[in-house]
C-alpha cells in the first residue's frame, strides 16, 4: 500500500474485501497489481474505474432508471368559480342635468374657489379612467354636464362681479 494514492489504497482495500467475502483464498490467486486499470466513461458523463469487464455509461445508467419512473398525471389548476361582477356606482346611472346638479350640491352662493374644489371632488369620484369599462360613456357624461354646469356658474358670479353686483 505505500507508494500508491489514498484512492488506490481504498480500490484495493475493497478488492481485498470482496475476495473474502466472495471465500476466495488471497493466497493462491495472484495479485491483481497486473492488471491495468483504466478510467471509462469519460465521454459519457459517467466516469469509473473498469477492468476491461462490462461497463456502462451514464446515458445508458440513465435510460435505465427512466424505464423504471412513472409520469405523474398532470395537475389541473383549480379554476376559481367566476364571481359575479359587482354591481355599478349608482351615482354613474344618473345622467340628468339636474341629477348632476344635485349630486354637485349647487346652490348659487357658492364662491369661484368653493366652485374649483366641489369640480375635483366630482372627478376622484366619477372620471371616467376610474368607471367600469360599461359606464365609462355614463361618466363622460357626468362630467361633461358637471364641467357645464361649474363653468357655467363661474361665468355667472365673473358677470355679476363685472356689473358691480353682489352676492
Amino acid at each position: 500500500m505505500f507508494g500508491m494514492t489514498v484512492f488506490e489504497s481504498v480500490l484495493e482495500r475493497l478488492k481485498a474485501e470482496a475476495r473474502q467475502a466472495a471465500g476466495e483464498e488471497a493466497e493462491d490467486e495472484a495479485p491483481d497489481d497486473d492488471v491495468q486499470a483504466e478510467v471509462r466513461g469519460l465521454p459519457s458523463g459517467f466516469a469509473g474505474l473498469g477492468t476491461g469487464g462490462a461497463f456502462v455509461s451514464g446515458s445508458q445508467a440513465a435510460a435505465a432508471y427512466l424505464d423504471l419512473y412513472e409520469e405523474p398525471a398532470p395537475v389541473e389548476p383549480e379554476q376559481p368559480a367566476p364571481a359575479e361582477p359587482p354591481p355599478p356606482p349608482p351615482h354613474l346611472l344618473r345622467i340628468a342635468p339636474e341629477e348632476v346638479a344635485s349630486d354637485l350640491g349647487l346652490d348659487g352662493r357658492e364662491s369661484v374657489d368653493e366652485l374649483l374644489a366641489r369640480r375635483r371632488g366630482f372627478a376622484r369620484e366619477n372620471h371616467p379612467d376610474r368607471a367600469p369599462e360599461e359606464l365609462r360613456a355614463n361618466a363622460t357624461l357626468r362630467m361633461k354636464i358637471a364641467n357645464m354646469l361649474i363653468d357655467e356658474t363661474i361665468r355667472r358670479i365673473n358677470v355679476e362681479r363685472s356689473l358691480g353686483l353682489s352676492r
